[in-house]
Formats: structure tokens, sequence, C-alpha cells
């Protein structure tokens, strides 16, 4: 089982984690992590047993493609032997990144996403950071590039979290974690975050004003959240609700306009809220690449006229909000 021990050990030096969640955070991870919950956790584990040791000459983490290591760092033989265990690891989707010069193309320019808001928000150096539906925490590391105290991602999709765990066996950090939880796993009101990222998570919840009001609770007084979300192009009070299907996902609820998704946040108790891009996802940005062969955006849209999804509705495009918790 992937060793959190590091991790644990270190939340105790966190006065502002309350003590109720980190004396029960352990249960939880060991529950999740179960193999009899997941048929595919052994050969995962396996995965991540025999990557190869090494000691990186080089890690950066403010940088568009995450790099770890240098290929002077491996012998040709070892280098092969890492990729393909990497490569079992499939499908890669947030990214780029850079493992001793294997070079792991993903499916999303994650960077280009981080470009449109570092600038934005507010600094997060010495801050703690919570990042909702984080994947194999690509943006958890760039949040602590960008200075971060301590960052902990969480995502329910355990391949995402051995992703993350061959990341974490050469960069070592145990200031960056992602736990094997979704949202719903964590205590009400937690009420000890500085900075919370949701990003690519609201419309995939049944109540957005659930997943919001949950959100608010995990941030301290005067915390700030990042909001990145699907939008459509209207008024306050449109709202895209899909019948089916929006562009091939089946768990798709809810997408508001702008004025719409402001308004819900205003509704849901925060203030200084900004709208600081909206825009058009391109098949640059989002496609299938060798490391994830599956179906991708070009697949999603309409043929005959890309302006519209393969369903017929809007095609994806994206804003990004900032609030605050009073």
């Amino acid at each position: 089982m992937i060793d959190y021990t590091a991790f644990l050990d270190l939340l105790t030096e966190f006065e502002e984690i309350p003590r109720a969640w980190k004396d029960t955070l352990a249960q939880q991870i060991k529950r999740a992590l179960q193999p009899a919950g997941n048929r595919d956790i052994a050969g995962w584990e396996e995965i991540i047993a025999h990557l190869p040791s090494a000691r990186p000459s080089q890690i950066a983490l403010n940088r568009a493609v995450i790099q770890i290591g240098k290929k002077d760092d491996l012998d040709d033989q070892t280098r092969d032997h890492l990729e393909k265990l990497l490569r079992r690891l499939h499908p890669w989707r947030k990214g780029p990144l850079s493992f001793f010069d294997i070079f792991i193309d993903t499916e999303w320019r994650s960077d280009w996403k981080w470009e449109r808001l570092k600038d934005h928000i507010e600094p997060l150096r010495q801050r703690l950071v919570l990042d909702v539906g984080s994947g194999n925490g690509y943006f958890c590391w760039r949040m602590r590039g960008a200075g971060a105290r301590l960052v902990i991602g969480i995502d329910p999709y355990l391949k995402y979290v051995y992703q993350f765990a061959a990341m974490q066996k050469y960069i070592n950090d145990p200031a960056v974690q992602v736990l094997p939880l979704g949202i719903d796993d964590l205590p009400e009101s937690l009420q000890c975050f500085d900075t919370v990222f949701s990003m690519g998570v609201l419309y995939h919840r049944r109540s957005p004003f659930d997943h919001l009001f949950k959100l608010k609770g995990l941030l301290k007084s005067g915390g700030q959240l990042v909001l990145e979300t699907l939008v459509i192009e209207g008024e306050n009070g449109q709202v895209l609700v899909p019948q089916g299907r929006y562009a091939k996902m089946r768990n798709v609820w809810f997408i508001p306009s702008a004025p719409t998704l402001q308004n819900w946040l205003k509704r849901a108790g925060f203030h200084d809220i900004r709208l600081i891009d909206v825009s058009l996802t391109t098949t640059d940005e989002q496609r299938s690449t060798d490391w994830m062969q599956f179906e991708s955006l070009p697949d999603f849209l309409n043929p005959a006229d890309n302006k519209y999804t393969i369903e017929g509705y809007p095609r994806p495009r994206r804003a990004i909000f900032l609030a605050k918790r009073p």
C-alpha cells in the first residue's frame, strides 16, 4: 500500500487542521485502498513497487512541464524499464510531465489553465491549499512550486492516486499529497484551508449548491476559492441541463451561464467574486496522445459543425471564478 506515514506525521505540525480529521484520516485512506474494493489495486501496487530507485539531479515544479530528474540520471536500460511501467498507468490526463527525460504528453495541456489563473489568485506562498478533484496531482505540484506550505489533493479515482505516487517516489515531498478521497469524504466545515481549488468538478455534481456550500466550509475566514467549470453563453438565470450525455460524458448535470454561476456563488455566501477568464476549449488544449489513447475533444465535437458537441449542445467553454469566504 502507498506509504502515507511521512505525510500523516507532517500533519501533526499543522494546528490549523482539526485534530478530529487527522485522527481518522489514516483509516479513511486504508479503507479506500483495500484491494477487495478494486481489483486493479494489486497491479498498480506492483507498478509502484517496481519503479527503479533513482535520485533525480533536478526537480522543477514551477514550469509548464514538471521535471523529475535528467536523462543522465538513469542508464538507457533503466529508463526503458521505467517508461514501460509508467505506460501501464495509462491514461495520463493532466500534465505535461517529464520523468528523467521521458516526456509524458498528457491529454490536457494543464499548464495553459495554470497560466490563465496564476497571476490573478492570491499568492500561495506559505498557504494551506486543497485541490478538489486533483487527478494525478499536476496542479498540486504547481501549487507547491508557487510556494504553498502544504498541498492536499483529493480524488476518488484511484489510478490517478497511483500516478501521483509514481511522481512522489522521486520528488519525495511529504508536504504534497493526493489522497484517495472525494469531497464527500471530508468532514463538514473543516474551515482550515487558505485556498481551495475546484477545477472541472462542479458540472459533475448533482447539486451544485451543495458543492459550493461544501467548498465554503473547507475555507477559513477570508480564504479564497478558485472555481473552474464549464459554462454556456447567456444571461443570468440560463442553465443547460443536458438530456443524456454532454460531449460524450454521462455525468454532466448543470452547465450555467457565467452570470448565473456568479449569482450561485453569491447565494452560497461568497463575496469578492471575480470572473477572471472565459475560454473556449480547443483541440490543441485537449486531445488524444500516445499517453492517452482514448477518445478526446476532437471526437466529442460535431464533425459537421465543431461549434457544437456530438449531441448538438454548445461546445465546451470554461470559466474561472475567484471568490472569498467572509
